[in-house]
């Protein structure tokens, strides 16, 4: 699996600190940005990874700003995108099984480093259940979201 992974200033730390944690279970990913703690605008670099999903460049991503909100939003603006803000490990595992989400956002300033790595690693190892949540699936991207 290739995952696509940015922040913005906020997130930074967390990203950075997720890159380790990626390696250590032997994922791929891609370092979209931000690379540093410097201020930046965080749509350019939560768009650029959500494109990367929604063009299958990359099978996931996992953005990071300081509470997540902003991310979600954008990534969630990209068609063929499912972007899912987690703050806990059921959040991550029902958003994989329900709704097929291919994008995390996480909040760098509302979580810490080792519930981030439990959310990443349940996220990542969780299957979508299909069946009835195909459908609903379906419907979202039938109407254009």
């Amino acid at each position: 699996m290739l995952i696509a992974l940015a922040s913005d200033h906020a997130g930074f730390e967390l990203k950075e600190h997720l890159k380790d944690f990626l390696r250590s279970v032997g994922e791929e990913f891609i370092d979209v940005g931000c690379y540093s703690t410097e201020s930046v605008d965080y749509p350019e670099f939560g768009r650029k990874a959500a494109l990367m999903v929604a063009s299958k460049e990359c099978d996931r991503a996992i953005l990071v700003c300081g509470t997540g909100l902003g991310m979600s939003i954008v990534a969630n603006r990209v068609p063929g995108v499912r972007a899912a803000l987690c703050y806990h490990v059921l959040t991550a595992r029902l958003s994989r099984e329900h709704n097929d989400s291919n994008v995390l956002c996480l909040g760098g300033r509302i979580i810490g480093n080792i519930l981030a790595e439990e959310i990443v690693k349940t996220w990542l190892n969780t299957s979508f259940e299909g069946g009835r949540h195909q459908k609903r699936i379906d419907m979202i991207d039938q109407a254009g979201y």
